[in-house]
C-alpha cells in the first residue's frame, strides 16, 4: 500500500499555472460564498421566517465572521504553516455550508453562517500569504494579478451563478454548490499544494505577540499605504456591487438579460486590466502602473459624478452609465494587485499576519460602502457615482501617504 505524502517544497519559490489555478479558485470561495445567495434573499426570508429584511442580518453574521477569522487565521498560520490552516479552514467552510443547506431554523441559519466565514476566511489569507512566501517584487505582482483576476471577477458573476442554480432548485442548492466547491479545494490541496512556510520560519504563537504584531503592521507606513489602496480598491467595487440591482433594474430598466450581459462586460474589464498589468510589471515599476490607473479612475469618477448629478448619466443615458462604470473597473485590476504586494514588502517573516490585516481592512471598510449607497437618495446613478468616487477619493489619500513612505525598490525575485 502506498503511503501518501504532501507535496515538495517549490523548487527555486516556483508556482505552476495549476497551482496559480488552485490558489485562484480558493481565494474565490469568499466572494462565492458572499454573494452568490444574494438573488435567493426573499426566499431565505420566507422559508427561514425570519421577517422582512432578516436575509441582510445573515450577511452580516457572514461579514462578522470573516473579520473575526481573518485576524486569527494570519497568527495561525505564521505559527503552522500555510497548508494545514488553508485545510482545517476549508473543512469547517464545507461543514457549516452543509449546515445552512440543511437547518429549519433562522438563529442556526446565522450560526452556521457565522461559522463557515470564520472558517472560510484562511481561503482569503492564506493564499495572498503563499504568495509572499515564494515571491516578491515584479513576480509577486505577476502572480498577484492571476490571483486577484479571479477574486475580482466572482464578486461580479456569484449573482449570476445563484440565479442559475434557482432555475434548477431551491435556495439550499446554492449552499450544497459550496459545500463541493470546498470539497474540491481541499483535494486539489492535499494533491499538489506544499507547505511554502518551512519550519524554521514560523512564529511562536502568543495573544501578546500576535497582538505586537499586529500594532507593528499597522505602525509600518508602507504596508498601512498600501493596504489601504487595496481597501479603497475594494470599497469602489462593493459600492457598484451593492447598488447594482437598484441601479440596473430600477433606474436603467435593464432586463435580467442585459443585466447578466453588463455584469459579463464588467467582468471582462477587470480581467483585462489584472492581465495587462501582470504584463507590463515587467516593463514598468509597479508605482508607475498603479499611479497611472489611479489617475485614470480619478478622472472618470469625477466625470461620473458630474454627469450623475445632472441628470445626464442614468435612465436617458444607459450605456454611457455603463461605459463609465467599466472604466473605473478596469482601472481596479491595475491598482488591487500592484497595492497588495507592495503592502507585504517588509513582511515577509509574518505575510499570514499581514494578509489577514489587510483582508480585514477591506471587508470592514469595504462594506461600508453599502451603508453610504443606501443613505443616499435612489432613483438615479447618483449613488453609484457617489459611491464610487468615495472609494477612488480613498485611494487617492492613501497614496499620498504612500509617496511619503520609504520607497521599496523594484526586484524581480
Amino acid at each position: 500500500m502506498t503511503r501518501f505524502s504532501p507535496p515538495k517544497a517549490l523548487p527555486g519559490g516556483s508556482f505552476t499555472p495549476w497551482l496559480i489555478v488552485l490558489l485562484g479558485l480558493v481565494t474565490a470561495i469568499g466572494p462565492l460564498a458572499t454573494d452568490m445567495y444574494l438573488p435567493a434573499f426573499p426566499e431565505v426570508e420566507r422559508d427561514l421566517a425570519g421577517g422582512p429584511g432578516s436575509a441582510q442580518f445573515t450577511l452580516g453574521a457572514w461579514f462578522l465572521g470573516l473579520a473575526i477569522g481573518q485576524f486569527s487565521q494570519g497568527p495561525l498560520s505564521d505559527r503552522f504553516g500555510r497548508r494545514a490552516p488553508l485545510v482545517i479552514g476549508l473543512a469547517i467552510f464545507v461543514l457549516a455550508s452543509a449546515g445552512c443547506a440543511l437547518v429549519q431554523d433562522y438563529h442556526l441559519f446565522c450560526l452556521c453562517r457565522f461559522i463557515g466565514a470564520v472558517g472560510g476566511s484562511a481561503s482569503a489569507v492564506i493564499p495572498r500569504a503563499i504568495v509572499r512566501d515564494v515571491a516578491t517584487g515584479k513576480k509577486g505582482a505577476r502572480i498577484m494579478s492571476q490571483l486577484t483576476l479571479v477574486f475580482g471577477v466572482m464578486p461580479v458573476l456569484a449573482p449570476s451563478l445563484g440565479s442559475i442554480v434557482l432555475k434548477f432548485g431551491n435556495w439550499r442548492w446554492i449552499f450544497w454548490v459550496g459545500v463541493f466547491y470546498g470539497l474540491a479545494g481541499i483535494v486539489g490541496i492535499l494533491l499538489s499544494l506544499p507547505d511554502t512556510l518551512v519550519p524554521e520560519r514560523r512564529i511562536a504563537f502568543s495573544p501578546v505577540r500576535i497582538a505586537s504584531r499586529y500594532i507593528l503592521i499597522l505602525k509600518e507606513p508602507v504596508f498601512l499605504s498600501n493596504a489601504l489602496l487595496a481597501t479603497f480598491s475594494t470599497f469602489v467595487m462593493f459600492a457598484y456591487l451593492g447598488s447594482a440591482p437598484v441601479l440596473f433594474e430600477q433606474v436603467l430598466h435593464f432586463s435580467a438579460g442585459q443585466f447578466g450581459l453588463f455584469f459579463g462586460i464588467n467582468a471582462a474589464a477587470f480581467i483585462l486590466g489584472t492581465q495587462i498589468n501582470g504584463r507590463l510589471v515587467h516593463k514598468f515599476a509597479m508605482p508607475v502602473l498603479l499611479e497611472s490607473a489611479l489617475l485614470w479612475a480619478l478622472v472618470v469618477g469625477a466625470l461620473f459624478v458630474v454627469l450623475a448629478l445632472t441628470g445626464i448619466a442614468g435612465e436617458h443615458h444607459p450605456i454611457l452609465t455603463c461605459a463609465l462604470i467599466t472604466s473605473i473597473t478596469g482601472a481596479l485590476g491595475f491598482i488591487g494587485p500592484n497595492a497588495t504586494v507592495m503592502s507585504f514588502y517588509h513582511h515577509g517573516q509574518h505575510a499570514g499576519s499581514a494578509s489577514a490585516m489587510l483582508g480585514t481592512m477591506q471587508f470592514s471598510i469595504g462594506s461600508l460602502s453599502s451603508v453610504l449607497v443606501g443613505l443616499l437618495p435612489g432613483g438615479s446613478a447618483i449613488p453609484t457615482a457617489i459611491g464610487m468616487m468615495t472609494g477612488i477619493l480613498g485611494m487617492a489619500v492613501a497614496d499620498l501617504m504612500r509617496r511619503r513612505a520609504p520607497a521599496i525598490g523594484t526586484e524581480d525575485d
